[in-house]
């Protein structure tokens, strides 16, 4: 691999942390997977995917995570335990999530896989 799964894991973050929706897509592998309670289990191809971040994010447009681990687990993957705080726009009530991900990576650096487990409260 000519890439560092964690330094990729870094940046897909910081492009999330802008809501950058064209980085954000350049990252991810037209057939990625992405797992995960916060876009509706589990979500098929890089335009649904990105199609469920723009409708999660319409919702929760000031959504501050924070990553206290991320960490290489092998030439293709990295792992984050994260929190985030979000203010549903509509509602106006706090969403607070905890959790890890999973990120696996092609050998091009775009994004194959994307596991996300909540932590309990």
């Amino acid at each position: 691999m000519a890439f560092d799964p964690v330094d990729r894991l870094v940046a897909y973050h910081a492009a999330i942390d802008a809501l950058d929706f064209p980085a954000i897509a350049a990252m991810f592998a037209e057939d990625a997977v992405y797992e995960s309670g916060g876009l509706g289990g589990v979500v098929e191809g890089r335009d649904a995917i990105m199609a469920g971040f723009r409708r999660y994010f319409d919702l929760y447009p000031d959504q501050v995570s924070t990553d206290s681990i991320v960490e290489r687990l092998d030439e293709s993957r990295a792992r984050s335990v994260w929190n985030l705080v979000a203010t549903n726009r509509l509602t106006k009530d706090v969403l607070r999530r905890a959790g890890e991900e999973i990120v696996a990576f092609a050998a091009t650096g775009r994004i194959l896989r994307v596991e996300i487990r909540d932590h309990a409260p």
